[in-house]
């Protein structure tokens, strides 16, 4: 379980593909250590196991149910990623709940810097904008936001300058393909509803 607020970044130094899955190696400052193997860690908004680590490289392993899923099918070396460990149990939920199972891949359809803040619009497939509730909190890239306007093709957010700065949003362009988590309770709520009809 985690907040999707975001205070580290790794970069992705090796890619090992498999039949039947990939891992990856990242790199970060995050302190952990060979007793922490084990630990799941959201990876973009991924969350995944770390099975080994050897100074400050990480390693992860990703089933093909979560390449599938996610963005990782296109990852490429040196990209960075957004890295959240755990939530602590007492530990205050400054974003809201964040799964690690990751709903869809959005596509940027444009970045408009306007005053200091940055204006994301997103394209996603119709199936999964059903379930996307405007004002609702969002999880892109593991990251905790808000939508902010529901469009034709997808929805928008805004990013305040700290959370452009603190996470690879800042290193996103116009195409770029992102890993999507629908807030959990609108989807439980959309759910209920639909099984009372």
């Amino acid at each position: 379980m985690f907040n999707g607020i975001i205070f580290n970044k790794g970069i992705v130094k090796k890619i090992l593909k498999r039949e039947k899955g990939i891992n990856i190696f990242v790199k970060s400052n995050i302190k952990l250590s060979k007793k922490n193997i084990g630990v799941s860690i959201s990876c973009d908004g991924v969350c995944l196991t770390m099975i080994d680590i050897n100074k400050k490289l990480m390693e992860f392993y990703l089933s093909n149910e979560t390449i599938e899923r996610s963005r990782f099918k296109y990852l490429k070396l040196n990209e960075q990623i957004n890295l959240e460990l755990p939530l602590k149990y007492g530990q205050k939920i400054s974003g809201h709940i964040c799964q690690g199972h990751i709903d869809t891949i959005g596509k940027i359809l444009s970045i408009s810097k306007i005053d200091k803040s940055y204006l994301f619009d997103f394209e996603i497939s119709l199936k999964e904008k059903k379930n996307i509730i405007e004002k609702a909190s969002i999880c892109i890239n593991g990251i905790s936001l808000t939508v902010s306007k529901i469009t034709n093709k997808g929805f928008q957010i805004w990013v305040i300058p700290h959370t452009f700065k603190l996470t690879n949003l800042s290193e996103l362009k116009k195409g770029n393909l992102v890993n999507i988590e629908i807030d959990i309770l609108s989807k439980y709520v959309k759910n209920f509803f639909n099984e009372k009809k």
